[in-house]
């Protein structure tokens, strides 16, 4: 087995990692040093790998090959990199141990977890707070604080107002729930690693969906988890693929039945049941996650373990956060009384509790009526049409729900789109291997917003043709006028 220093970072890998390295002032080899400095001391390249031979790197970021040889040459001068001829260039320095990124992050993590830039991010869904989110809050401080107080500051089942409020909420939808069969989480985040906490140990196998989403995988990666992916079709998670991936006792079985991210499908009835039944048959306990609920018209149908038989093991997971703002961290999992009472001891030894007020916030929430679809509609609409006009190439299916739009490039990689979409002031996440040549674009962000987003993506898209016909045309990669600085 090749150990970890042994490694040698391909040009895509490293570029997921980078971050916004061409959008600063000065010159580019100045800007890609920084990023691969700032990956070094934060553990994510660490000590003795190899990185890309400078004409693979110089494909890969779209850039020359005179950019990343000045790049490397300054590494070098400060005793970062180590070259040595016929072996590449090395990492010479080592981070401290703390520095290192938990294992099996996904880039998108690592993005959202530096904090935002000046960027038009495409990691998350970009979905607009609510209206009322204000008047709701006051609502709580006037009227729902002081009992709040009285009552003390610990619920790490969670406020039993909300869990209440849920359980009518699923009961109403078709799946019947006592308030002992909810814990509320921080999160949607939050449950999902609470169950994997409770159910995978490494090398476990989670089945999972093809495509995914990054960030969504990441609890399953970090617990050391194989992930054994299930292609879809247009009614959702193919039970062909599912029975054959059961039939192997996978640990756990993660599902996006309702609006599936990224790609925005929504399983039908039938397929619910299905996947329900060979849940029971085969013993496998599944993780249905609803949390990119928003619906663009049309019946939902009620949650999977609604359909699966009394002795199936479904966790349903849901949260505020796609509905209402990302600030409301606010989730929920619905499962067998058993399997909350084990999963609320992790909750506790995590946190204690979520925040009481935001869940007094929820429970008001909760209580309104259904927003109906018309806002979402009307931004997807508006998208779409943008993306015709300056995009006309690229190809998308309108999604039944969600957030986003699933789009694919033609002849085109989107790890490489991705750096050039980053000069223009765009952070663009590609998709997992096997889909790399698709991108997600949330469509919930406001008008302005939108209009921006896709002129930035054109001018992109257009530097990205003007490159790869001088790469068709040329051994070496065209220089741009920043690159001539370098």
């Amino acid at each position: 087995m090749r150990s970890e220093v042994d490694r040698v970072w391909t040009a895509s890998e490293l570029a997921e990692i980078l971050g916004d390295w061409a959008g600063g002032p000065g010159p580019l080899y100045r800007g890609l040093a920084g990023a691969l400095l700032a990956a070094v001391e934060a553990g994510d390249v660490a000590f003795g790998e190899r990185l890309p031979a400078e004409r693979d790197l110089a494909r890969g970021l779209r850039v020359s090959r005179a950019t990343i040889t000045a790049a490397y040459g300054l590494l070098r001068e400060r005793g970062v990199l180590d070259s040595r001829r016929g072996s590449g260039s090395r990492v010479a320095s080592r981070p401290p141990s703390w520095a290192k990124a938990p294992a099996g992050t996904a880039a998108v993590v690592r993005r959202l977890a530096a904090g935002p830039g000046g960027v038009i991010s495409l990691a998350g869904a970009g979905e607009a707070v609510s209206g009322d989110l204000a008047a709701e809050l006051a609502a709580v401080a006037a009227e729902d604080l002081p009992g709040l107080v009285a009552a003390g500051g610990y619920h790490p089942r969670g406020l039993p107002a909300l869990r209440d409020a849920l359980a009518d909420r699923y009961t109403a939808e078709g799946l019947p729930t006592d308030p002992g069969q909810i814990l509320v989480t921080t999160g949607a985040t939050q449950a999902i690693s609470l169950v994997s906490g409770l159910f995978l140990r490494r090398r476990s196998t989670v089945v999972v969906e093809s495509p995914g989403w990054p960030g969504c995988l990441d609890a399953f990666r970090a617990a050391g988890a194989r992930l054994a992916p299930v292609a879809l079709d247009e009614e959702g998670a193919r039970v062909d693929g599912v029975a054959e991936a059961f039939a192997a006792r996978p640990s756990l079985a993660y599902l996006m039945p309702t609006f599936h991210n990224p790609t925005g499908t929504l399983m039908t009835e039938s397929r619910r049941r299905r996947i329900g039944q060979l849940a029971d048959r085969h013993g496998v306990p599944v993780l249905e996650d609803n949390a990119y609920c928003t619906t663009l018209g049309g019946t939902v149908p009620a949650p999977l373990a609604a359909y699966a038989p009394p002795g199936a093991t479904v966790l349903t997971v849901d949260s505020l956060t796609k509905r209402v703002w990302a600030g409301l961290r606010v989730g929920w999992v619905r499962a067998a009384t058993p399997v909350v009472d084990r999963l609320a001891q992790l909750k506790t030894l995590a946190d204690l509790g979520s925040p009481v007020i935001d869940q007094a916030l929820a429970v008001r929430l909760l209580r309104r009526p259904p927003a109906g679809p018309t806002e979402a509609q009307a931004r997807l609409a508006h998208l779409e049409g943008l993306l015709r006009a300056r995009l006309p190439e690229w190809r998308w299916h309108t999604p039944d729900g969600g957030s986003a739009l699933w789009v694919r490039l033609p002849e085109a990689d989107g790890r490489e789109f991705a750096q050039l979409a980053l000069r223009e002031g765009v952070e663009v996440v590609p998709g997992e291997p096997g889909h790399t040549d698709h991108i997600r674009i949330p469509f919930l962000y406001p008008d302005t917003t939108l209009a921006e987003l896709a002129g930035r993506l054109a001018r992109a898209w257009a530097a990205h043709g003007r490159r790869s016909r001088a790469a068709r045309g040329s051994a070496r990669p065209v220089s741009g006028n920043r690159d001539a600085r370098a």
